[in-house]
């Protein structure tokens, strides 16, 4: 156990929160204050049953993004290493700093939801593969390829990086059909943050 003390709880910003739109500045270093936010965000994830979380989603606009997919089985992940098929479970759970993330193959649809937009889902066209470089906690740079809901999610996540959202890239159907409930969750965090104020 460490003797670290124990980062206070994150709180997922939800949409219409100004930090979700930001692009994230790059960690230079990996400091003490990296590795507990980091250890926050998997506590804040877990609590919240997500496979992968931005830390724009709560609060901070950096270059970091946890995910752990191990817990979905009815969406498989695929996951090579130096050319190798791999059990994507080697890597769970995953940090990814400075992530760049080039997208590969051909394009899928598929429902995807978003921490920061509790119970609202819809279709995301985007490419079934993906290959990765990053840092990792340890400050040594990690390179694989991925497929299936792997993939997705680190593309998702890597949006919320550049300050793009799920909604901007969901098909005009499922954009349409929730725009409703987008709007009012919009208005109910803007005021929210206003009475912080």
């Amino acid at each position: 156990m460490s003797t670290v003390a124990s980062p206070t709880k994150l709180e997922v910003v939800k949409y219409g929160h100004p930090v979700l739109r930001q692009k994230g500045v790059r960690i230079e270093k990996i400091t003490p204050e990296i590795e507990q936010f980091a250890a926050a965000m998997f506590e804040a994830m877990y609590a919240h049953h997500g496979i992968g979380l931005a830390a724009q989603q709560v609060g901070r606009a950096w270059q970091l993004t946890v995910l752990d997919v191990r817990g979905v089985t009815d969406r498989p992940s695929t996951l090579q290493v130096d050319g190798k098929e791999t059990d994507p479970a080697a890597i769970m759970p995953l940090v990814l700093i400075n992530p760049e993330v080039k997208p590969i193959g051909e394009t899928a649809v598929a429902a995807e939801g978003c921490l920061s937009f509790p119970e609202l889902y819809g279709d995301v066209e985007r490419p079934a593969q993906a290959r990765i470089r990053a840092t990792d906690l340890k400050g040594q740079t990690i390179e694989f390829s991925c497929g299936g809901l792997l993939a997705r999610a680190i593309q998702h996540e890597n949006d919320h990086l550049n300050g793009i959202l799920f909604i901007d890239r969901m098909t005009r159907a499922s954009k349409t059909e929730l725009k409703p409930q987008l709007e009012e969750l919009q208005a109910a965090t803007k005021a929210a943050l206003n009475t912080k104020k």
